[in-house]
């Protein structure tokens, strides 16, 4: 059974950067034919795709997001992280981390709600 749990700051300020990591149990990063993404929705809002780090550790954010993100991954630890530069209080969300498959997001984490306040 693999397991993701995302870890972080809930409360960052403006124009900080927002530094995410998750944590993967049950199953390899490295593992062939998955990709490991971060989502996010922002209150009232639907799910937004902000970026993913592939098996073999290519990167990939959305266009809207690109300039001010940043996806690693650490195989050592098991673990992807994202950053997400110049936040605003329209960064505000609850952020997921999930597993890719080419059909869908099988595993998910718990989601972590990160607020961008003064």
């Amino acid at each position: 059974q693999v397991q993701l749990q995302e870890s972080g700051p809930g409360l960052v300020k403006p124009s900080q950067t927002l530094s995410l990591t998750c944590t993967v149990s049950g199953g390899s990063i490295t593992t062939t034919g998955y990709a490991w993404s971060w989502i996010r929705q922002p209150p009232g809002k639907g799910l937004e795709w902000v970026g993913r780090v592939t098996d073999d550790g290519n990167s990939y954010c959305a266009p809207s997001l690109k300039s001010r993100t940043s996806i690693s991954r650490d195989t050592s630890k098991n673990q992807f992280s994202l950053q997400l530069r110049s936040v605003t209080p329209e960064d505000t969300a609850v952020y997921y981390c999930a597993r890719e498959t080419w059909l869908s997001y099988d595993y998910w984490g718990q989601g972590t709600q990160v607020t961008v306040s003064p």
